[in-house]
Order: C-alpha cells, then sequence, then structure tokens
C-alpha cells in the first residue's frame, strides 16, 4: 500500500453527534431507550456495577436519551423497587431534565414561574439517587450525580463539598466526579480560580499516565475562560497565552490512553483538542481531534455555541475532514 504524502488529510470521519465515547454496548442501549426500549438500558446499567468510571458514563448517556421520558423508567420501578440501577437511572434522568429546563439566569425575573418549576424537578431528582445510595452502598455515582443536582439548586459550599466527599470515598479517581468538583470550584458557579486549579493540578499529579483526569487542566482553563474572558475573546489565539498553552502541554504529555483505553478517553481527546486549537496549536490540535473518531463531547464545546457545529468547525479550519 503507497504511503499517504506529509500534507494529505487523513481519511475523512463519520461525524457521530451526542457520543463521546467507544462502547458499542452503550450505542445500541442509546438506540433502544430513544425508542422507546427501556430496559436495554437497565440492561447496559447492570453490566456496569462492577467499574463505576463505566457505569458513570453509561447512566450520564442513557440519563440523556431517556429526558423526557422518565416515565418508562418509573415503569420498569415499578416491577423491581430494589435496583440500584433504576433508581440511578431515574435520578440522573431527572437531573438532565431539569437542567434542559433551566431558564435564562438573565431573564429570571420574568420567568419566575419557570424557575420554580425547574427547581421542582431539579429537587425530585433527589430522593431516587438517595435510594439508589441506599441500596448498592459501594456505588459512588449516585453521588456524582447529586454533585450536579448540588449546583443547579445552589446548595450551600458545605453541602457540595459533603457530596463530593462522598464520591471520592467510594471510587477516588471517578472522572466523572472530578470533571462535577472543577465545575462546582469554578469562578463561574461562586467558587475561587485559584482552588479550582489547585484542584486540577493536584488530581492530575497523582493520576497514573492512562488515567485521563490531565484533561482536567484544559477544563479548568475553559471554565476560567467563560467567567473572566468571555468579553474580550476574539478569534483562537486569544484565548490562551503562551504560558496558558505550555501548562496544557504539559498536562496532554502525562496521559497516555494506554492499549485498553479509559471509558472518558474520547473527551479528554476532546478537551485537549479544543484547548490546543483555541491556543492555534495546529499539531497537537488535530493529534488529539483525530482521536475523537468523530464523536463531539458537550464540554468543552457548548462553551462556545452548539457543540456539534464548533466541534466540525474546528476540524475543518485543521483541515480534518468530518461526513
Amino acid at each position: 500500500m503507497p504511503s499517504r504524502s506529509p500534507g494529505a488529510r487523513p481519511r475523512a470521519a463519520r461525524l457521530i453527534r451526542g457520543r463521546p465515547w467507544l462502547d458499542p454496548v452503550l450505542d445500541r442501549a442509546v438506540d433502544a431507550v430513544r425508542d422507546r426500549y427501556p430496559r436495554v438500558g437497565a440492561a447496559a446499567l447492570a453490566e456496569s456495577r462492577a467499574d463505576p468510571e463505566l457505569r458513570s458514563l453509561r447512566v450520564e448517556a442513557l440519563a440523556k436519551a431517556a429526558a423526557g421520558w422518565s416515565r418508562g423508567i418509573e415503569a420498569l420501578l415499578a416491577e423491581d423497587p430494589g435496583n440500584p440501577d433504576l433508581w440511578l437511572w431515574l435520578g440522573r434522568t431527572r437531573v438532565e431534565e431539569a437542567w434542559r429546563s433551566r431558564p435564562d439566569a438573565r431573564a429570571r425575573s420574568v420567568q419566575a414561574a419557570g424557575y420554580i418549576a425547574y427547581t421542582k424537578r431539579m429537587k425530585a431528582a433527589r430522593e431516587p439517587l438517595m435510594r439508589a445510595a441506599e441500596i448498592f452502598r459501594d456505588d459512588p455515582v449516585p453521588w456524582e450525580s447529586m454533585m450536579w443536582l448540588a449546583l443547579g439548586l445552589d446548595l450551600g459550599r458545605e453541602d457540595k463539598d459533603a457530596l463530593w466527599a462522598q464520591a471520592h470515598r467510594r471510587w477516588p479517581t471517578l472522572y466523572g466526579a472530578h470533571v462535577a468538583r472543577v465545575v462546582t470550584l469554578s469562578p463561574q458557579w461562586g467558587g475561587m480560580m485559584e482552588e479550582m486549579f489547585d484542584f486540577a493540578r493536584v488530581a492530575m499529579s497523582m493520576a497514573p499516565r492512562e488515567d485521563p483526569r490531565a484533561a482536567l487542566i484544559p477544563l479548568a482553563y475553559f471554565e476560567y475562560f467563560v467567567q473572566e474572558r468571555s468579553g474580550i475573546i476574539r478569534g483562537t489565539s486569544s484565548w490562551f497565552s503562551a504560558e496558558e498553552c505550555r501548562d496544557v502541554e504539559i498536562a496532554a504529555r502525562r496521559w497516555f490512553e494506554g492499549p485498553r483505553p479509559h471509558p472518558r478517553t474520547i473527551e479528554a481527546h476532546n478537551f485537549f483538542g479544543a484547548a490546543f486549537h483555541l491556543a492555534d496549536a495546529r499539531r497537537p490540535a488535530r493529534q488529539h481531534l483525530i482521536r475523537t473518531h468523530g464523536r463531539p463531547s458537550g464540554l468543552p464545546w457548548s462553551y462556545f455555541g452548539d457543540e456539534t457545529d464548533q466541534y466540525v468547525k474546528a476540524c475543518r479550519h485543521l483541515n480534518l475532514d468530518i461526513s
């Protein structure tokens, strides 16, 4: 086979919206749930009980697939009320449904009724998540889900810290809980920039090479930029200073996905790819975005607009074909 010329583009990737994973079981389960066959989703969750990282990813994806149709999960619970997978799935789905109904903060004064409804939906997620945690006591994922609930309800710092402690105690490396913690500590949610970056750096320093928590560094930068630089950001190279870009480069070099990729590998490549793209570092941006296999994640692309549009725009800017 002839070798590819240095200037040639890699083979076009097929765009796969809203699925930042390489998990065929989850792909099939999401399709089934969207077609109103929730038992397939329940089976995918049951298979993940021994792997919190996989369980975290699957319940997040299945909750998004079931949002707007949580009564299907409730029907399964009526048949099997002692099933922790179903309680977890119901609670996380209610969290997703609430977030989707959250009124624009700038319009709350004229959307009081909408905000009351949003708060009611978010509070309704707590009971099923607590039931899941009580039935399967070693599971960190209900506590991770409650971290997003606490953020949505703007609970006090003590409550947020307590939920993080519960998740961390059960599975100290849980990627999804670390993402929720970085967001919780970010300036746009009432936290402090220094504490957010300190947390991300400590987590990265404690992570093995094949652990994608190095991606917490670009996540922290995006959270910081959205709050502190939203009014001055223009184009690409204005996002990251040279020093900030070096910080992301150091984080990227600490991570090696290895022969058995982590369930969140695609998501981590999205974070690094977006960061290098916005730092105008074309080569590492291309390297990471090629490894997303055409699968954009919600964060970080939703910081800039529609996640799929922004992802495709970045790929095309880097001469990566997406079909």
